[in-house]
């Protein structure tokens, strides 16, 4: 997952591939309560593993359900309906699909066995209102106090005795806000069928019912048959009690699908975008958004568990639509609104203002952002695609579909609008880690990018200078992928060294060189799979790979090798000719400089914390040797590209190094904000 503080996605063009999904959310957090309240374990498989579901874990855990991680299947040990904790404070940070049936479920089980709980969240949970739940399991007779604001979180559930509840009368609740407030009643009621049946009445539309669809379709994986008229009334039968299925399956997210049927209908020009985990057959309501992409233009395959998708009709074709059945994938349609031969409309999508965030206001700041034209109303968006497209800093309020939605916009080159091929910045890309920790990464596996878009930072500069560290640092911050060309030749004199090859065989170490199988992960190099980080530190090894690259058919070996690097979604690669041999076009090349006995100085520090000694003036005239080899050699001397920027780090250190670089990337990009 990126942890970055943006992410700059760049144009793109052309997708395919296949996606395994990530769980689905809803279905993740309601299975994981059911087998909670229930007696016995359940065996749950592919459960999402995310912010919201991680939560929710940690909810039962403090609650006393029994917990075990084995392999991709967890299994749940149920409390069987009795508290094995009395008193608690529970944190389910921006999780409505926690927050909203844990308090109900707590509010039946500490009156009635006599419990107190405080729910908290982060600051956006308690603007977001829980009321209408509250006044219901008031009805009941649950004592549940406020603790900030009156309809909205933190709250304390219980007052620590036993309270007698009303179940005589049907327990009234509105529809039009969440159907969360509903789906949190229906899973926490059986609780109280023991002598009578108990029945819920909605008040006004129930909105989002195929929402409701799951609850109901789950209580009945656990034992639990509801009687309903529509959706306006529900009966819990008497005697109703929790029983595991023993095993139950989580399908994929059907609004995490949502993105790449769109990327699908946007960009899989050549080949299908395929997406596994989810079908045609899944119980999820967002799954009718195939429906809504198809009217757009979409082709769309599918069957139990798969859907494969590709573009149709081009430009997309305006929808005007009531999105009450899909209210989170709707999203996505405002999205791919931008790509429509004419204005679309949302409508019905009032439960977007109570979302993570107010959805409806942040996706029309964000879209007009992009140049779009939007209309906006208490429930509806009208969105108008843009005349000309502008590159924008997309501000994701927290809210990770707003950061998934808004990177379909980086594939503005396909739009016929003038102004094309602009880059699209992700705003703390980090929140998508709510319902799928690594969208980022998938989308980058199957977007291709315009001819020329992936950005490169290219950081030259003689030995020992912190090239290395610099370059590594200033991919971290960015999100970039990172290449030590050093590191290349080093591992071509190490298998050289192995193999047996002479460094003076310039035909023999080309072959070699051609072939390494190189890895770069978490600060650590791989050659075959093999660890070799710490050999390739050594001065040693330096000095053998200064000779290793002199000879030009070493380096034209390794050339498409380096080239290949240059991935989404962008690079920073340091070395002695990155700037100016290997990826002349860079949009940043650093020159990194220090004098010889300053770098010498450095080193012998760095050998020094490893238990080596070293001579500083022996270094130093290593160094020198080593800056005259590459200074002169015939190919691919060492110089400063002409329109290098110089860095002297003679007086600097490492952060103030790293900044330099950042605030001069910072000024050649097009974003207004940061």
């Amino acid at each position: 997952m990126f942890t970055t503080a943006f992410l700059d996605v760049p144009a793109l063009v052309r997708a395919a591939g296949t996606v395994r999904l990530p769980g689905s959310k809803s279905i993740s957090n309601r299975v994981l309560l059911l087998a909670g309240l229930a007696q016995g374990t359940t065996e749950v498989h592919d459960l999402l593993d995310s912010d919201d579901t991680r939560v929710m874990l940690a909810a039962l855990q403090q609650l006393g359900c029994g917990l075990e991680q084995q392999g991709r299947v967890l299994r749940v040990t149920g409390l069987g309906g009795r508290l094995q904790t009395r008193e608690a404070a529970l944190f389910l940070g921006n999780a409505g699909t926690a927050m909203r049936p844990l308090c109900a479920a707590l509010a039946v089980l500490a009156s009635t066995q006599g419990g107190q709980f405080e729910l908290s969240g982060v600051p956006r949970m308690h603007e977001r209102p829980i009321g209408d739940l509250v006044e219901a399991l008031r009805q009941l007779g649950c004592p549940v106090a406020n603790l900030g604001q009156p309809g909205y979180p933190p709250l304390r559930i219980g007052d620590g005795q036993v309270h007698p509840l009303d179940t005589t009368t049907p327990i009234r609740v509105r529809g039009d806000v969440s159907s969360q407030f509903l789906t949190a009643l229906l899973l926490a009621l059986p609780l109280l069928t023991t002598n009578a049946p108990v029945t819920i009445e909605v008040e006004g539309e129930l909105i989002s019912k195929p929402y409701i669809d799951i609850t109901l379709g789950l209580l009945a994986r656990f034992g639990i048959e509801v009687q309903r008229q529509g959706y306006e009334r529900f009966v819990l039968p008497q005697g109703s009690a929790y029983r595991t299925p023993g095993s139950i399956h989580v399908e994929g997210d059907a609004s995490s699908a949502s993105y790449f049927v769109a990327l699908g209908a946007l960009a899989g020009i050549d080949s299908e975008v395929r997406i596994e985990g989810v079908g045609l057959d899944a119980i999820q309501g967002d799954i009718r958004f195939v429906e809504a992409a198809q009217a757009m233009g979409a082709q769309v395959r599918g069957g139990p568990g798969w859907l494969a998708v590709r573009r149709g009709a081009w430009p997309l074709k305006a929808l005007d639509l009531d999105c009450n059945h899909i209210p989170d994938a709707a999203m996505t349609l405002a999205v791919m609104a931008l790509f429509a031969d004419g204005p679309t409309r949302l409508r019905n999508i009032a439960s977007w203002r109570v979302k993570e965030t107010d959805r409806i206001a942040a996706m029309a700041c964000e879209l007009r952002k992009v140049g779009a034209s939007i209309e906006e109303g208490a429930d509806y968006i009208v969105v108008t695609p843009p005349q000309r497209w502008q590159a924008a800093s997309i501000h994701t309020y927290d809210d990770h579909r707003m950061a998934m939605c808004l990177s379909l916009a980086a594939f503005n080159p396909l739009s016929d609008a003038p102004g094309r091929g602009v880059p699209v910045r992700i705003e703390d890309p980090r929140c998508v880690g709510k319902t799928f920790p690594d969208y980022f990464e998938t989308l980058f596996e199957l977007a291709e990018a315009a001819a020329g878009a992936v950005p490169v930072i290219a950081v030259d500069g003689p030995t020992a200078s912190g090239k290395g560290t610099l370059a590594a640092q200033v991919a971290q911050r960015l999100g970039y992928h990172l290449l030590d060309s050093g590191a290349l030749y080093r591992a071509t004199a190490l298998a050289a060294q192995e193999a047996g090859v002479s460094l003076d065989d310039e035909a023999g170490l080309a072959t070699l060189a051609a072939g390494l199988d190189l890895r770069f992960a978490d600060h650590r190099v791989f050659l075959g799979g093999r660890d070799i980080t710490d050999p390739l530190r050594l001065e040693a090894t330096g000095g053998l790979a200064s000779r290793v690259s002199v000879h030009p058919a070493v380096r034209q070996a390794l050339h498409a090798l380096q080239l290949g690097f240059r991935r989404l979604p962008g690079l920073v690669a340091d070395g002695r000719d990155m700037g100016t041999v290997i990826f002349p076009e860079a949009e940043l090349k650093v020159y990194l400089t220090a004098t010889a006995r300053q770098r010498a100085e450095r080193r012998q520090r760095q050998l020094a914390e490893r238990g080596v000694c070293a001579k500083l003036d022996e270094l130093c005239a290593d160094l020198e040797q080593r800056d005259r080899r590459d200074q002169t050699r015939a190919v691919a001397p060492l110089k400063p590209a002409e329109d290098a920027l110089l860095l002297d780090n003679s007086e600097l250190g490492i952060e103030e190094s790293v900044q330099r670089v950042l605030g001069w990337w910072q000024q050649g990009r097009p974003f207004q904000r940061v």
